[in-house]
């Protein structure tokens, strides 16, 4: 492995983060500009731009043979995108967590990681399932569209705050904007080429699995514009785009990442022992985490941000420690399987109970 390796994996970072910034960008002015929503935008457009990157890569990896970072791109995503961004946002500044993504939108997310998981059992992601799951997001993006009308003037002012049209006239904004998506889409297809190929062969250099490079540095490249978009609406205030903006990207994540990458491959995305194994049901735990955590007084409070991030690094140095077989993966193996967790479980559990007992009495 020489520098220009790592020269290349880091160019092939960089310009996926910025060929999505611009894709965002110049797509959302666009559909501002032909009279569409700040909601919808923020749902549809900002959603699908921000998964752009673990898009381009899964399917750049899934037609070079490298299946293993095409499922850990999407799987590794996921586990970042709640552990460490909303983590991150939490700490920054507590999350309020609309009725509607409890309802609605969190069931969603949990459904698709368990259908993820079954797909996943016979080893393989057909073209078949590949159609089932690119499918439902067009029929999920249809109903946000129907459902942004329902939302409360709160949330519409949030998102009208960021994603409302500028004034600006004439011709030249349309072509501006135009060029930022082309460019946006070349910079995608360009970087994912590099990153993939890179990501390739540091992982043969350090004798690490190609499942293990896309569940840790490439899923937290491609989630760049997630942590970017979640972390910025935290400082700002913009609370519930901070949180909207992650579970709406898992779900792209499975139903269009996931489900064009096994369109597009000649034989399906063939799921390796170890990610059927651990990764998945990893991720699939994650998402149920979410529901007790949403749900009590609807926030995500700073302790449970730390929550957040002491998981995702206990989950990477799992991976780390499992890789290199270190003497300290049974120490860390006990610590959560016979401490943490069952503590994290009951902690859960009774908030979550004592929550749902107040909020009854209150309806009473």
């Amino acid at each position: 492995m020489t520098i220009m390796t790592w020269v290349f994996f880091v160019g092939g970072l960089v310009i996926l983060i910025l060929g999505a910034e611009w894709l965002v960008r110049g797509a959302s002015r666009l559909a501002a500009k032909v009279g569409i929503s700040p909601l919808v935008i923020g749902l549809t457009v900002v959603a699908f731009g921000t998964s752009s990157p673990e898009m381009a890569v899964s399917v750049q990896s899934s037609l070079a043979g490298q299946s293993d970072i095409a499922v850990g791109n999407v799987v590794g995503s996921n586990i970042f995108n709640v552990l460490f961004i909303l983590g991150l946002s939490a700490i920054i500044a507590p999350l309020i967590v609309q009725q509607q993504l409890i309802r609605l939108d969190v069931p969603i997310m949990i459904g698709l990681s368990f259908l993820m998981y079954f797909m996943s059992l016979d080893g393989v992601i057909g073209r078949f399932e590949g159609i089932l799951l690119f499918g439902g997001i067009i029929a999920y993006t249809v109903f946000l569209i129907m459902q942004s009308r329902k939302e409360n003037k709160i949330v519409e002012d949030e998102y009208a705050q960021e994603y409302a049209a500028k004034n600006e006239s004439g011709w030249k904004p349309w072509v501006i904007n135009l060029g930022l998506v082309v460019i946006g889409l070349a910079l995608l297809v360009q970087g994912s080429n590099w990153l993939v190929e890179s990501a390739i062969t540091i992982a043969r250099s350090l004798g690490l699995s190609e499942l293990i490079i896309g569940l840790t540095i490439i899923a937290a490249g491609t989630s760049m514009p997630e942590v970017a978009t979640s972390v910025m609406a935290a400082i700002k205030g913009e609370r519930d785009i901070a949180v909207g903006n992650v579970v709406g990207s898992n779900i792209f994540n499975i139903l269009s990442v996931l489900g064009l990458t096994a369109l597009v491959a000649p034989n399906g995305i063939p799921v390796s022992a170890a990610a059927e194994a651990f990764d998945i049901p990893v991720m699939v735990a994650v998402a149920v985490m979410t529901l007790p955590i949403f749900f009590t007084n609807n926030l995500i409070e700073r302790w449970e941000g730390w929550l957040f991030l002491f998981y995702y690094v206990a989950y990477t140095a799992y991976l780390i420690l499992d890789a290199t077989q270190h003497d300290a993966l049974p120490l860390l193996n006990n610590v959560l399987i016979f401490g943490i967790i069952p503590i994290t479980v009951l902690t859960l559990g009774i908030l979550f109970a004592t929550d749902f007992t107040r909020q009854r009495k209150a309806k009473a």
